[in-house]
């Protein structure tokens, strides 16, 4: 993976810049869909990449083992091949499942033996499991197996829990390079940034995951309940450690706000599962704002759902019948409303790398910010 940096927003730390992998070639700022279980919930990859645009898309090696299962994977000829993908994949390590699945985990040194939400059997990753796993489905981009603290955690816990996280960085570092890609093609591991809300163990942490010297960095552990202030703040402490010439990936985040908040502080690459989980429940973001297409008032709105949008599907089709589709439960509504929000936030990111490179990008956040965060 070679990661090339085109140009940085004189008032911010934004940046654009250019990642190629082997599948492909990703204009940052990203946003990546995420496809959790080898599928972006009520989307054809046919939408994905005509459609919306995507130049990339995030799997889950948690979902992924349990089901279809990497020997299924393998035999397909990995995770692309299997879902009819041709572009890139990135793949998170399972870490953000052992925060999720508190109730059924317990976490040693050696690893994390969790329970399964799908039968409840018991199942052991190690750090060089996580990174084998992530070798079968086939990812370009795999991450290292950390622990996610939650929010609020007392300083002692983060500290320990970042420092285990070290240790099994090496793990995945030492065991990524002792091996080869199952494919023809090259994969490349991207270790986390933890340390909880704490500015000294962030700091601690980016320092530490840079000395090992890697084609991209991660930020872990925020967007999982903490004020976005903190989250910001955070943010703006790692991009401040992590090399420029390496992309930065903000993992979880979040709304079109969080996310032009966060490229002003120097992030490349973020994923949610917000736009279309929120789309199957009818909320709509556009650049005029929010709509909740459930409410009384548009039932008899036959304009475009938004006539500005990058999607043909929003501009095709009304209100009116959107909100119908989402009232009656028809999984037509859920995939327009999804198809929308998608296009929705790879234009926002789309514009935001336009105004890097045209030198106005603060000017620009400052309207849009005004702009997509009224309520319609």
């Amino acid at each position: 993976m070679k990661f090339t940096l085109q140009a940085t927003d004189h008032a911010t730390r934004a940046r654009a810049g250019l990642i190629q992998t082997d599948h492909g070639s990703i204009q940052t700022p990203i946003f990546m869909p995420v496809g959790t279980a080898g599928t972006v919930k009520a989307v054809h990859q046919h939408e994905l990449a005509q459609v919306i645009g995507a130049q990339i898309i995030l799997g889950n090696t948690y979902h992924l083992y349990l089901r279809p299962g990497t020997e299924v994977l393998q035999k397909a000829g990995g995770l692309h091949r299997f879902m009819s993908w041709s572009r890139p994949i990135l793949t998170d390590s399972g870490g953000y499942q052992v925060y999720s699945l508190s109730h059924r985990r317990k976490i040693t040194e050696e690893g994390v033996t969790f329970q399964s939400h799908l039968d409840g059997s018991h199942h052991f990753f190690r750090p060089e499991d996580a990174i084998e796993i992530q070798r079968r489905i086939g990812a370009d981009i795999v991450m290292a197996f950390d622990e996610c603290t939650p929010y609020p955690c007392e300083k002692a816990y983060a500290k320990k829990s970042m420092e285990l996280t070290h240790r099994w960085l090496d793990r995945c570092c030492t065991y990524f390079d002792q091996t080869t890609s199952h494919y023809d093609y090259r994969q490349t591991l991207f270790p986390i940034v933890q340390g909880s809300v704490y500015p000294e163990l962030r700091r601690q942490s980016a320092e530490y995951v840079t000395q090992l010297d890697r084609d991209g960095y991660a930020i872990g552990g925020l967007s999982v309940g903490e004020p976005a202030e903190l989250m910001y703040e955070m943010t703006e402490q790692v991009c401040a450690v992590l090399p420029e010439d390496r992309p930065r990936y903000l993992m979880g985040v979040g709304t079109p706000a969080n996310i032009l908040e966060s490229i002003a502080l120097g992030v490349d690459m973020f994923d949610c599962v917000l736009p279309t989980r929120n789309a199957r429940h009818g909320l709509l973001y556009t650049a005029q704002g929010i709509i909740n297409i459930k409410n009384r008032k548009w039932k008899n709105d036959f304009s475009p759902i938004d006539p500005s949008s990058p999607s043909p599907l929003s501009q095709q089709h009304s209100k009116a019948y959107l909100r119908h589709l989402v009232h009656s439960g028809e999984w037509l509504g859920a995939m327009i409303a999804s198809v929308h929000n998608l296009s929705f936030f790879l234009w926002l990111v789309k514009e935001a790398r336009a105004h890097i490179l045209a030198g106005d990008f603060s000017v620009w956040k400052k309207e849009m910010l005004e702009r997509i965060q009224r309520r319609l």
